[in-house]
């Protein structure tokens, strides 16, 4: 991947927010990597994310970060099993007081974080190289 430059995107609004949703779909993560800063307000997830962009075929290490973060809640996730492996299906966001509102991050196999925000302020960046990967991420569309 000689022309892959890295992904640095900023997220302020729920139109944002979903171009986020969309290049780290079918993105993995230990449970151990997603860290809550109560007292700075921020939720930092590392991913490893599928590089849609650039054809498929790696994965590169992503870095999430929300601010203003005002509550952090956990559904169906082993939260004790640090190495346990999760795959993000999509991230939402549902207003609530403007600018405010609930994200959510939904897993496959039915967990999900939800996470209360006073504002959307997500920032996205990658952190390492692609690395070369067989495994594809695939879709039974016949299940919906």
């Amino acid at each position: 991947m000689a022309d892959y430059a890295p992904l640095r995107l900023l997220a302020t609004d729920a139109d944002d927010l979903q171009v986020l949703a969309t290049t780290l779909q079918d993105a993995v993560a230990k449970i151990g990597d997603i860290r809550f800063d109560a007292r700075g307000r921020l939720l930092t997830v590392t991913f490893n994310r599928f590089c849609w962009e650039a054809g498929g075929g790696a994965r590169v290490r992503s870095g999430l970060q929300l601010g203003s973060v005002l509550g952090v809640q956990a559904r169906r996730l082993r939260r004790g099993a640090k190495d346990a492996v999760i795959e993000l299906l999509t991230l939402t966001f549902d207003p609530g007081e403007a600018p405010g509102g609930v994200l959510t991050f939904s897993f496959a196999g039915g967990g999900d974080l939800r996470v209360s925000v006073e504002c959307i302020d997500a920032v996205l960046a990658d952190v390492s190289p692609p690395w070369p990967t067989r495994r594809t991420p695939g879709h039974d569309l016949s299940e919906t």
